[in-house]
């Protein structure tokens, strides 16, 4: 029997269920949030991710200079029952008009009270984006930090920038080296047809002076996610109409409605990056070779393959979309953990 019992622990031990529990990626989300409904999905993803113990949210950085952006990203965590995360804002001058859905969401009222109470309701309160990115970076373990970029390069290449402060004595560049694992940005496009057609990316281009310098500079592994990747994944407008009735009213569908009239099917472009960020290793895309993105002044994007390059963008596997838009669609519309 001791045999026996012996020979079934060994066994139970080879099993992948076996395995030691991974700790959370520490994530920090950079968004042009209200400039396109996808960075809105992309944040109930990552709280999703953290319901379920694969990630922990440590900082949100806004490049969308607008004073709905950083109230509506608060106001989403707090629904989430995160309200106490960290948000920072650049004072860029970088699409500074309203976002149709923020504005609407972020006003939103029930009777004369807010519907979606904010902790942050003044935009002018919330930190600069660059030194919060600095105490983020400074108070973590080296080699932690996943960072997951899903809007323009300011504040990342303002950060590459940076010199030694209160919170670190290292410089940008080496702070980054320092602590950061990944970066993940939605940024470019690498499929043969848009390469064709010289194909500018938005992200890219709204601040092409830091996206060249980002991508020039940045000093650990980086996997872009392409314009071609979430445009190949659109997300359901039936998950909006169906699956977020838990609740009388949900500040993500609201937005989602509001964006553009429904029905809508949206790429997913930033809720890619998220994804590969937080899981890697799950198989739900393939990488580019190793190698080098380089950007054109024009704004286009190109890898070059090198065996010594930190550069890799992903790739939808042939076969693979219908499996990652069930990941996206019940993790977006998975209900808050309130414990």
């Amino acid at each position: 029997m001791l045999a026996m019992t012996t020979t079934l622990a060994a066994g139970l031990a080879l099993l992948p269920c076996a395995a030691a529990p991974r700790e959370p990626v520490r994530l920090i989300f950079d968004t042009d949030m209200g400039n396109d409904i996808d960075d809105a999905l992309a944040l109930a993803l990552i709280h999703a991710l953290q319901s379920r113990g694969e990630c922990r949210l440590l900082a949100v950085t806004l490049t969308k200079d607008n004073r709905y952006a950083a109230p509506f990203v608060s106001l989403v965590n707090a629904f989430y029952g995160r309200g106490e995360i960290p948000i920072g804002v650049a004072r860029s001058g970088i699409t500074p008009e309203d976002g149709s859905y923020t504005k609407a969401v972020v006003e939103a009222k029930e009777g004369n009270q807010p519907r979606y109470p904010t902790p942050l309701a003044d935009w002018t309160q919330a930190p600069a984006a660059v030194p919060l990115l600095r105490r983020v970076l400074a108070a973590q373990p080296d080699g932690s930090v996943a960072i997951v970029q899903v809007g323009f390069s300011t504040n990342l290449a303002g950060l590459l920038q940076s010199e030694p402060d209160e919170h670190s004595p290292l410089n940008g560049r080496e702070l980054v080296r320092r602590k950061v694992r990944l970066l993940s940005p939605m940024a470019g496009a690498f499929s043969e047809a848009l390469l064709a057609e010289g194909f500018k990316e938005y992200n890219i281009v709204n601040d092409l002076p830091a996206a060249r310098h980002l991508f020039a500079e940045w000093p650990t592994p980086l996997v872009a996610s392409g314009f071609e990747v979430g445009n190949a994944l659109l997300y359901p407008a039936r998950s909006i109409e169906q699956e977020f009735r838990y609740v009388a009213h949900h500040p993500v569908a609201e937005a989602y409605c509001a964006y553009a009239p429904m029905p809508y099917d949206r790429p997913t472009w930033d809720l890619t990056s998220v994804l590969y960020a937080v899981r890697p290793e799950h198989g739900y895309f393939t990488l580019s070779p190793a190698g080098r993105i380089t950007v054109s002044a024009e704004g286009v994007t190109r890898h070059t393959a090198d065996a010594a390059g930190q550069h890799h963008y992903l790739q939808v596997p042939e076969g693979g979309a219908p499996r990652i838009l069930e990941a996206l669609q019940l993790l977006c519309s998975q209900p808050p953990d309130r414990r």
